[in-house]
């Protein structure tokens, strides 16, 4: 007999089934988010390192790199300074590439606005100009980049020299130099600066004439000759002289190449 037929009620059976889930302590999605702050951190802490084991220069240096306010040539020329030496471009590569001539007059701060290879073939007519008097003035030149503007090096050799020995009387090479680039300098509209050097020789009159005041006089020197091929003199910002304290060849002060006279055309 069916016991629904005596009036018993068929009893309910539940089951709990039980869920079992991990913690949110136990999930990866807080590592991500750690390793991100440790990285973080590791940056933040190099970056205070770097801070303080740098000096003033070199900082803004990173910062040119970051954000750059000089042209950098993508394409190394062989020398080790902002552009890397000299130019491979020609005007008849320039002139391939679509970036055109360059013979216009470079005014105030244009020079930091021009596309790198436009400052490239800038570069190059100058250097082009000068070496069209004599090629072989070409080993006693050097154009690159500073962070003050563009720097024509006039360097002595194991040769040929620019100035006479211990004085500041210059020799027909300087004169040749100075001449043809006077005539170059006409195509820009900045100022510029004149620096003489001097290798490390210890030089010292009894006068107390020694490597600072020679040269001093040996800019001063460069400055004249610019005057007498009519440049306009109201555009020398500075006349100075650095003695040795800055060689062009680090690792021998005592290097001909050393002795030296820089032309800067000012960007800044």
């Amino acid at each position: 007999m069916n016991d629904n037929a005596l009036g018993e009620e068929t009893p309910i059976i539940i089951k709990r089934k039980k869920v079992v889930k991990g913690d949110d302590h136990h999930g990866g999605a807080w590592k991500v988010a750690y390793a991100d702050f440790v990285t973080a951190m590791m940056a933040f802490f190099l970056l205070m390192w770097l801070l303080n084991a740098t000096t003033e220069d070199q900082r803004k240096g990173l910062a040119d790199y970051f954000n750059p306010s000089i042209p950098i040539s993508r394409i190394s020329g062989g020398g080790s300074d902002g552009l890397n030496g000299s130019s491979i471009f020609t005007e008849d590569t320039l002139a391939e590439m679509g970036t055109g001539a360059s013979r216009q007059k470079w005014e105030g701060n244009e020079i930091e606005n021009l596309s790198e290879e436009a400052l490239e073939g800038r570069l190059q007519e100058l250097k082009d100009a000068m070496m069209k008097a004599d090629k072989n003035l070409s080993t006693h030149m050097d154009i690159k980049m500073s962070p003050e503007g563009i720097v024509l090096e006039l360097i002595d050799s194991e040769d040929a020299s620019l100035f006479a020995v211990g004085n500041s009387n210059p020799n027909d090479l300087l004169v040749t130099l100075l001449t043809t680039a006077a005539g170059s300098f006409d195509g820009f509209g900045n100022d510029l600066k004149i620096v003489g050097h001097t290798d490390n020789r210890q030089f010292r009159t009894e006068s107390g004439y020694d490597n600072w005041s020679l040269s001093a006089d040996r800019a001063n020197t460069a400055r004249r000759i610019l005057e007498e091929q009519g440049f306009d003199m109201s555009r020398i910002r500075e006349v100075s002289g650095r003695a040795y304290t800055e060689p062009l060849i680090v690792e021998d002060p005592s290097a001909p190449q050393n002795r030296r006279v820089s032309i800067v055309i000012l960007t800044r």
